[in-house]
């Protein structure tokens, strides 16, 4: 097996695995599954929550979509109580959409059921093989901060 060959294979032997615990995690109560929103409303929301707060616009680049599109995503949201509207204090002509309190709490609540999951499996491994993941965990870390923070 060439050197090539077998770094494809244990790619695909590493993603394989992954998956596999992401399967394994969905079958718990996850607020990301029993909560009602549709992918596009969680992508918004999952927007919101990392950049405070975006226009109507910013929304529409982001996920590609119109104007329209965006303004009935916010509109769901809002009749939720996930999110809010306020003018932009440095434009009164456009409206701002933010995440409301429930929002915020909803994504800290889908934040903790993935660190509690992880954590579980963490406190069952030994010390070496925690020393040894915390180096490769910052080794992805870096790469994946120069290939998107470039």
């Amino acid at each position: 097996m060439s050197v090539s060959d077998e770094r494809e294979d244990l790619i695909r032997r590493i993603t394989e695995t992954q998956r596999g615990m992401g399967r394994l995690f969905a079958q718990h109560q996850s607020p990301l599954f029993s909560s009602n929103l549709t992918i596009r409303q969680l992508h918004v929301v999952m927007l919101l929550s990392l950049n405070g707060s975006a226009s109507g616009q910013d929304l529409a680049h982001h996920l590609g979509v119109s104007l329209g599109t965006v303004t009935g995503i916010v509109d769901r949201l809002v009749a939720q109580g996930l999110a809010t509207r306020h003018e932009d204090p440095q434009d009164r002509r456009v409206r701002r959409v933010e995440l409301s309190p429930a929002g915020t709490a909803l994504i800290e609540e889908i934040n903790n059921a993935g660190f509690e999951h992880y954590r579980r499996i963490l406190d069952h491994l030994d010390t070496d093989t925690l020393r040894s993941l915390e180096q490769v965990t910052r080794t992805i870390r870096a790469v994946a901060d120069k290939l998107y923070n470039t």
